[in-house]
């Protein structure tokens, strides 16, 4: 039977849509088919209430890259971003600090905490600009594969040694970032608690099972200077319409060039014929052929559940069954019919009250104890929250005067000591309307309906593994040429012709389309060997 498609993509998240548009652009053939109904994966715009439209797991647009945004022309289907005042952090005491995009005002605002860290910032800074340049390059290297000792290993190995010659001490730095914890690494710079905390907050609140002080978690603070701000593809901000939006413009973006797309059909099996990928299996029994399958969901999913184990290396059934993907997140989105008090933070809107970005992560102390307590199987008391209001820039998503808002949250791990997810979800309701309440204290008589999606809820909805954001940790042991499989990170698989597009390999999890981007160009790398 010959194939009806040149690729079938599995998956339509983010990535699976970025690959196939990129594919299609090139003149591949390309059907994506996607089990829910609506495409765009943890990137989607869904309601909560009648009326009141919400990102339900990603909530802002940071690191979506320049380059994909330009490439796949997605101003052109859509794609808006709204700039909106920066995130305001809640200290302890009642104090604030603000997040500017200014240095000099960041500069100043540590000022504020302590003089000579205000001084030092400056220092700080040129060191990461220096680190940055590397680090935005490493994200389009396919990883190679320095342990195979075969000729065409070794000739790419040489050719990514000669692409960063130009490192210099840069190495011994990026050697830290990968090793050192985010606080040791700020603290030799810094000596303010509070500094440490504001500049090293996503080493603990970023997606990750860490803390500030966990050995490699200074690698979360390149988050912010991997992504060019000044481009023609716009700055960081809330998408207009919500995180579906990006879904949807590289969707038409594909669709334009003649990528066909199918919600609702679960793929029961990926075809396999003397070691080759050959199509696909849906639940209702329907075979689609093609010369290639491109996955987009998670590893554990593809080669656990889609392909028998059987057909694979021992290693590398050992490889995916060792992933850490132990989740600590979870997500709270919020109806409300007008914005609630907020006395702390009116001090940074100057006398305004809530703002489009707030977070509540009191101390380095603070988000210690609660990564202390959920390894031991706990849901933390005090979680942190990353709070964010888009409607305040995007009246679109509520009814006129109402209101959307977005929690991000941790620590509450996916396997619990006691209990199940199902009994104890309104327990971790009752604990984050507790923190709510310590800086908008009248909030629940402005709530008019709540979703709460606990870490087993992002994975039985969005396939992510035990929750986790990034398909699993992003550490030193688990990234670049080791992400996930040490044979398998350059986007191949063991199944000839079977690709891997998503966030379980390089660069990992995150709204960046860099794992969509990189597979298609090893696609069409390999295209003399399949078309």
């Amino acid at each position: 039977m010959s194939p009806r498609y040149d690729a079938v993509i599995v998956g339509g998240g983010h990535n699976g849509l970025t690959c196939g548009a990129y594919l299609s652009r090139a003149g591949v053939k390309v059907l994506l088919v996607e089990r829910r109904d609506i495409t765009g994966g943890a990137a989607v715009t869904e309601e909560i209430a009648p009326g009141y439209r919400s990102s339900i797991a990603s909530y802002y647009q940071g690191l979506l890259q320049p380059k994909v945004i330009l490439d796949l022309e997605l101003q052109k289907y859509g794609f808006e971003v709204l700039p909106a005042h920066p995130t305001v952090f809640a200290l302890e005491g009642g104090r604030t600090f603000t997040m500017w995009d200014d240095p000099e005002k960041f500069a100043a605002e540590i000022g504020r905490l302590s003089n000579s860290d205000g001084q030092a910032y400056a220092r700080y800074r040129t060191h990461m600009q220096k680190i940055a340049p590397f680090m935005k390059q490493l994200l389009w290297e396919v990883p190679i594969n320095p342990g195979s000792g075969k000729m065409r290993d070794l000739r790419r190995m040489a050719g990514f040694v000669w692409r960063f010659r130009k490192i210099g001490p840069q190495f011994f730095d990026i050697y830290n970032l990968l090793t050192m914890s985010a606080y040791d690494y700020l603290s030799r710079w810094f000596e303010s608690e509070d500094v440490k905390l504001v500049l090293g907050f996503f080493a603990g609140g970023g997606g990750a099972n860490s803390s500030l002080k966990t050995p490699g978690s200074a690698y979360m603070l390149v988050r912010g200077i991997v992504r060019d701000g000044t481009t023609p593809a716009g700055p960081a901000g809330f998408m207009k319409g919500g995180m579906g939006a990006i879904s949807d413009a590289i969707r038409r973006s594909g669709e334009a060039h003649g990528m066909e797309v199918r919600t609702g059909v679960p793929v029961e099996r990926i075809l396999v014929e003397n070691g080759r990928a050959v199509g696909v299996r849906l639940a209702g029994g329907e075979d689609i052929r093609s010369k290639i399958v491109v996955a987009n969901a998670t590893a554990r999913t593809i080669f656990t559940r889609l392909i028998d184990p059987g057909r694979l290396p021992e290693d590398f059934n050992r490889d995916i069954a060792n992933i850490r993907c132990e989740s600590t997140v979870f997500r709270v989105n919020l109806a409300l019919k007008s914005l609630p008090d907020a006395p702390v933070f009116a001090q940074a809107a100057h006398g305004g009250g809530v703002l489009p970005q707030m977070t509540i992560a009191p101390s380095v102390a603070y988000m210690e104890r609660a990564h202390r307590i959920s390894q031991e199987g706990e849901i933390a008391d005090e979680p942190f929250l990353i709070v964010k209001v888009p409607s305040m820039v995007d009246p679109t998503l509520a009814p006129p005067g109402h209101h959307i808002m977005n929690v991000f949250g941790g620590h509450a791990p996916y396997t619990l000591a006691k209990g199940s997810w199902d009994e104890r979800r309104e327990e971790l309701w009752e604990n984050v309307l507790k923190v709510l309440k310590t800086q908008f204290p009248d909030i629940e008589d402005h709530i008019l309906h709540r979703q709460v999606i606990t870490p087993l809820d992002l994975e039985r909805i969005f396939d992510l593994p035990n929750g986790h954001v990034h398909h699993g940790e992003i550490s030193a042991d688990q990234m670049f040429f080791r992400r996930f499989s040490p044979n398998y990170a350059d986007y191949r698989s063991p199944i000839e012709r079977l690709y891997q597009a998503s966030a379980s390999v390089h660069p990992g999890g995150g709204v960046t389309g860099v794992p969509g981007h990189n597979a298609a160009k090893v696609i069409l790398e390999d295209r003399g060997k399949w078309s």
